[in-house]
């Protein structure tokens, strides 16, 4: 479901803030530290349905989106002040009434695809030292609050985020959010949800911590609150071993805790979710292998809009398509990679996977009154195989333009099918651009 690789642990929270946070008094100014970048991304979508009768068959569409980011620096002075901004325009290149429903476009009232789209956001922003506050639109992305990247556009949240690196190796993380905004949606006051439950919180306030020491080991725990519905925690390690110059191997371990809250508008929760992965590096090839279970009669549930999911799961069985976080749900992967700028085609990589998850299983789930969560049955199954293909352009007036082809392919026993995602093939081919014009 993510465009981030397996094992996405918060050191990728890290990577994104760290050269906003490290700059400190050595930068220039409100104006000349200002970035503008238009992002452009074309993305082909078709997913094709096996044995769902009476259902759609398919879903297929094309769009082209366009995306003008605005960064400005901070004024000078103790206390900075600065802005984010952005306008997007999303286009339909083809798409029809009855094969919507891949969420790269707005449907109208009748269920037809928009034509086009297009919308308006800014965040502001005051820096102190190295710490961050901002209020406004903004896209988190951590363990607990994630708002993901997975189609045209990202999702938005509206609230508040604190960020500081006061020392170099801890990282602290925290917000407030009140509501939400779709990727293909122009409401900038949707809602916030449990994904899976499908019910809406109006506040979500989360906090955390990551210490990542320069020797390859990482630390970071979160805590959440999603008003009414749950409080959940999680906790990361991870660690990578350079055995020489050409081997490598890494561990990462990530842990959930989620209990209902307040009125428990998802009904009863009482879910633990884990999982864990090790891999092996050696030159251009690596060999992936991960294990993850979820202890709880309802799904591992995580951050929604209202169409869209978050990217606020990283457990390591997270794909493509499934999440593999059904009621009492075991999985195991599989994946290679492979770089092939070693076989004299830099920018080149690939990567294959396969997924298998049983024992699902909700037949004790006792949710209440409340309880939202779909029926999975006992002993269900799935599996999940993706294959995807990714070339990056190293110079020239193209360079950073990428081309990615993704392939996924799943199946399930029945009533997990009906529960969750129908059995499907199918196809995402996504082209990026990024040009910077200041």
């Amino acid at each position: 479901m993510k465009l981030y690789p397996l094992s996405a642990c918060p050191l990728l929270l890290l990577g994104a803030l760290g050269p906003h946070l490290s700059a400190g008094a050595a930068e220039a100014g409100f104006l000349e530290d200002s970035q503008l970048v238009l992002n452009q991304r074309n993305f082909y979508f078709h997913r094709n349905y096996l044995n769902n009768p009476g259902g759609q068959n398919y879903r297929e569409e094309w769009a082209h989106g366009m995306s003008l980011d605005y960064v400005s620096g901070y004024t000078q002075g103790t206390v900075g002040f600065g802005i984010d901004a952005y306008a997007n325009l999303g286009l339909k290149l083809d798409s029809g009434r009855g094969r919507t429903g891949t969420d790269l476009l707005p449907v109208d009232s009748s269920g037809r695809p928009e034509d086009e789209y297009s919308e308006l956001g800014s965040a502001v922003k005051l820096r102190l030292s190295r710490t961050e506050l901002k209020y406004g639109s903004l896209a988190p992305l951590n363990p607990v609050f994630g708002t993901g990247n997975a189609r045209l556009f990202t999702p938005m949240a509206i609230g508040f985020s604190l960020n500081s690196r006061e020392f170099d190796d801890l990282l602290l993380d925290a917000g407030h959010f009140t509501a939400g905004n779709d990727g293909n949606s122009t409401n900038s006051d949707g809602a916030l949800k449990a994904l899976y439950a499908q019910v809406e919180t109006r506040r979500v306030d989360y906090a955390g911590l990551l210490w990542a020491p320069d020797n390859g080991t990482s630390l970071s725990a979160y805590g959440s609150r999603f008003d009414d519905i749950w409080h959940q925690y999680y906790f990361n390690a991870s660690r990578r071993l350079q055995l020489d110059a050409g081997r490598a191997l890494s561990f990462d371990f990530n842990l959930y805790r989620t209990e209902d809250q307040g009125r428990q508008l998802a009904g009863e929760i009482d879910n633990t979710a884990w999982s864990a992965t090790v891999r092996y590096a050696q030159g251009p090839h690596a060999l992936s292998l991960a294990h993850q279970r979820v202890h709880g009669d309802e799904p591992f549930d995580y951050l929604g809009f209202d169409r869209q999911s978050g990217a606020s799961i990283f457990l390591a069985n997270s794909v493509q398509v499934l999440d593999f976080n059904g009621p009492n749900e075991r999985s195991w992967q599989v994946r290679y990679d492979l770089d092939l700028a070693a076989f004299g085609v830099p920018g080149l990589s690939f990567m294959s996977r396969y997924v298998s998850g049983d024992h699902i299983d909700d037949s004790r789930y006792q949710g209440g009154p409340n309880g939202a969560y779909g029926r999975y049955g006992e002993d269900g199954k799935r599996w999940e195989r993706d294959v995807e293909l990714r070339y990056l352009v190293q110079s020239g007036p193209a360079r950073d333009l990428s081309v990615r082809l993704r392939q996924a392919s799943i199946r399930s026993s029945a009533e997990v099918a009906r529960a969750d995602t129908a059995d499907n093939n199918e196809l995402r081919v996504i082209i990026d651009y990024p040009l910077q014009l200041l």
